[in-house]
C-alpha cells in the first residue's frame, strides 16, 4: 500500500512539474525524480514544518513535489553556496539544506562565514572567474555593483529564459517585501531576497514607563519621557539615564561601537548619515535621488558624478559632519567606556545584559538573541521589558527622506557559474525562500521577507513577545527604511574607505570635517579610476567638474548649507500611541 502511494505521488509530482513550469518540450524535465522524494517530503513536513506554513498540507506537498521533479536532471550534483553567519542562515545550513538534499538528490553544502568574508569571496570570483560558490547570499547593498558590472545573472531574464524550467510556479515575487531593493534602474531583478532586517530605535519600555523616571525627566527637561522623534530628544534621554541607578545598577543612556574595524563602516553606510538628514528625498524610490545617503550624486542616467560638495555630492557636507560629531559626542558621554573598542558583533548583545536604556542604531537581526529565555531584559512570562520603534531623525532631516536602514540579504547567481550548477543552486535558493518553509524560518530567525508570512496569524499571536517587530513590519512606516542603493557603483571598493576614514575621527586623529573631506576625496578617486577604465560602460561614473561649494549650497536639495541651530526643540511620542497609529 505504502509503495503504491509513493508511486502515485511521484507520478502526480512529475506531471505537475511539467504543467506548472509552462516550458516548451525542449525545457521539460526528462529524468526520473528522486525515488525517495515522497518519503523524504513527508518526513520533513511531519517533523519540521507541520502547520507552521502559509500553505496547507496539500499546498506544501505540491510545492515540494515540484522541487523534486525539477531537480531530477541534477541528482548527485554537489553544489556549494555561502552566506553570512546569522540565525536565519544557520537554520538554512543545518536544517533546510539537508532536507533539500534528501528531497531532491542535489547535495548542498551551505557554508557560513562573516559578512565581510562573503563579499571578499564574491569579489574574488568576479576578479578571477573561478567558480568557488554556485550562489551567494550577499547584501542588497551590492545592487549598484551588480547592475553596473554585469557579472551576475539578471534574474528577470533568467526566469523567463535559461532558468525557466527551474523557476518555481509558486515563487510569487510580489510577495517579497524587499524586491525593490534588489531591482536595478533598468527594472530588472538581480537578487532574490532571503532574509531582511532593519536598524531601529531600541529602548527599555519598563524604565520609560516607570512613574519616578517619568516624573524626574519631566521636572528636568520640561517635556514627557517617550520615544524620541528627533536627535535633540535622544540626547536629553541619553543624558538623563547615564549614571542613574536602576535595580541596583548604574546604567547608560546610549550604546554604540567604535573600533577601527571593517564593521565600523557599516555603522555609517547603513544610513546613519541619512538619519541625520544627509542626501535627498527618495522621490518615490527606496533611496535619495539624485544624492543618496553615502553622499554620492548621480545624473539623469544614473551615472555617479561626485561625492564631495564641490561636485554636488554630500559626503562632506554639513549634515554628514553633524552626524559624525553627534556619534562621537554620544559615544564619549553616554555609552560604556568599553564600547569605543568594540566591533559590530561585540556590541550587539550588550543591550540584552540589562544596563542600557536606549540605542538609536539597533539591528533587528539581534531580535532572536534578545528573546532567549532567562535574559534580564525579559519578564517572567517571556514578554520583553524593551521595545523597538522608528529611529529619531537629525536636524537636517526632512519629510520624504529615508529614515533608516533595511537590508535584504539576497541570493545572487554569478554569470561565470556553469548553467547546470546555477540551475541547481537556484532551486535551493527558491526552496529556502518558499512559502512552504518561510513561516517556520521566519519564526526561527525573525528576518521577514514575505508579506504572507508577516500577516500570518501565528505572528499576531507572537507579536507581544517580539517588542514591536511585527507591528513595524506590518506598518506603512517600514518603507522609509532601505539599503544602500544604486548610486554606489562598486560597494566593496567604496565601503572599505568608510571605516578607515571615520575610524580616524573615532580615534581622535582627525576632526569630523577632516575625516569626511578625506572620505569624499577617496571616493572620488575610485570613481575617477572607474571612469578612466570604462569598465562600467555608459552607466559608470562621469565626474562633474569641481566648483565653489556655495554653488551647490544655493541650489535646492542636497547638499544643504549648515544650519544656524543644529539642536531643534526636542520632541517625543508615547510608544503606545505610536503603535496604535501604525495599526490604523
Amino acid at each position: 500500500m505504502q509503495s503504491t502511494t509513493r508511486i502515485r505521488t511521484l507520478a502526480v509530482a512529475f506531471a505537475s512539474a511539467l504543467a506548472f513550469s509552462a516550458c516548451g518540450p525542449e525545457q521539460a524535465v526528462t529524468k526520473t525524480p528522486n525515488p525517495n522524494a515522497a518519503a523524504e517530503i513527508a518526513k520533513f513536513l511531519d517533523a519540521e514544518i507541520k502547520d507552521m506554513s502559509v500553505l496547507d498540507r496539500a499546498g506544501q506537498e505540491a510545492e515540494l513535489n515540484w522541487f523534486a521533479a525539477a531537480a531530477s536532471a541534477f541528482q548527485g550534483m554537489e553544489i556549494n553556496v555561502v552566506s553570512e553567519s546569522i540565525a536565519t542562515h544557520e537554520y538554512e545550513s543545518k536544517v533546510l539544506a539537508p532536507a533539500f538534499s534528501a528531497i531532491t538528490g542535489i547535495k548542498i553544502t551551505h557554508t557560513l562565514m562573516g559578512e565581510g568574508d562573503v563579499v571578499d569571496r564574491l569579489q574574488r570570483q568576479m576578479r578571477t572567474g573561478e567558480n568557488e560558490f554556485d550562489a551567494y547570499v550577499n547584501d542588497s547593498d551590492l545592487i549598484g555593483t551588480h547592475w553596473r558590472y554585469k557579472q551576475v545573472r539578471d534574474l528577470t531574464d533568467w526566469m523567463a529564459n535559461e532558468g525557466k524550467d527551474v523557476t518555481s510556479p509558486t515563487l510569487d515575487l510580489p510577495d517579497f517585501i524587499g524586491a525593490s531593493f534588489t531591482t536595478g534602474p533598468d527594472k530588472k531583478l538581480y537578487q532574490l531576497p532571503d532574509q531582511q532586517f532593519a536598524n531601529l530605535y531600541w529602548f527599555r519600555y519598563d524604565w520609560f514607563s516607570d512613574a519616578k523616571n517619568k516624573s524626574d525627566f519631566k521636572a528636568r527637561y520640561g517635556y514627557d519621557l517617550g520615544v524620541p522623534v528627533n536627535w535633540s530628544a535622544y540626547e536629553d534621554i541619553a543624558e538623563f539615564f547615564t549614571g542613574r541607578t536602576i535595580e541596583g545598577k548604574k546604567v547608560y543612556g546610549h550604546m554604540d561601537y567604535g573600533k577601527k574595524d571593517p564593521s565600523l563602516g557599516w555603522r555609517f553606510t547603513d544610513a546613519w548619515l541619512s538619519m541625520a538628514g544627509n542626501g535627498d528625498k527618495t522621490n518615490g524610490g527606496p533611496n535619495g535621488l539624485p544624492v543618496d545617503e553615502w553622499g554620492i550624486r548621480v545624473d539623469e542616467n544614473s551615472r555617479p558624478v561626485g561625492s564631495c560638495v564641490a561636485r554636488g555630492g554630500d559626503t562632506n557636507g554639513p549634515a554628514a559632519v553633524y552626524s559624525i560629531t553627534k556619534y562621537l559626542d554620544w559615544m564619549k558621554k553616554y555609552a560604556p567606556a568599553a564600547a569605543q573598542g568594540m566591533t559590530f558583533s561585540e556590541s550587539g548583545p550588550i543591550p540584552a545584559q540589562g544596563e542600557i536604556a536606549q540605542q538609536m542604531f539597533w539591528y533587528t537581526t539581534f531580535t532572536a538573541d534578545m528573546v532567549k529565555e532567562g535574559l534580564p531584559v525579559l519578564n517572567a512570562d517571556g514578554t520583553p521589558k524593551w521595545r523597538m520603534a522608528p529611529s529619531p531623525h537629525g536636524a537636517y532631516w526632512e519629510e520624504g527622506q529615508k529614515l533608516g536602514y533595511q537590508d535584504a540579504g539576497s541570493w545572487t547567481l554569478m554569470s561565470n557559474t556553469p548553467a547546470d550548477r546555477a540551475k541547481a543552486a537556484w532551486l535551493y535558493a527558491q526552496f529556502v525562500t518558499s512559502k512552504t518553509v518561510d513561516l517556520k524560518k521566519s519564526h526561527t530567525g525573525l528576518t521577514f521577507i514575505r508579506e504572507s508570512t508577516i500577516q500570518h496569524p501565528s505572528f499576531t499571536e507572537r507579536a507581544p513577545k517580539l517588542g514591536g517587530l511585527v507591528e513595524f513590519y506590518r506598518s506603512p512606516a517600514r518603507t522609509q527604511w532601505s539599503p544602500t542603493g544604486t548610486n554606489v557603483p562598486d560597494y566593496p571598493k567604496l565601503a572599505a574607505l568608510w571605516w578607515q576614514n571615520i575610524g580616524d575621527a573615532a580615534a581622535g586623529s582627525k576632526t569630523p570635517q577632516q575625516a569626511m573631506d578625506a572620505l569624499c576625496k577617496a571616493q572620488e578617486d575610485v570613481l575617477a579610476r572607474l571612469e578612466e577604465q570604462g569598465v562600467q560602460g555608459e552607466i559608470g561614473p562621469k565626474l562633474n567638474p569641481e566648483e565653489n561649494p556655495q554653488v551647490w549650497f544655493d541650489r535646492p536639495g542636497a547638499p544643504k548649507p549648515k544650519l544656524a541651530n543644529e539642536d531643534p526643540k526636542p520632541e517625543t511620542i508615547d510608544y503606545d500611541t505610536l503603535i496604535k497609529s501604525w495599526q490604523h
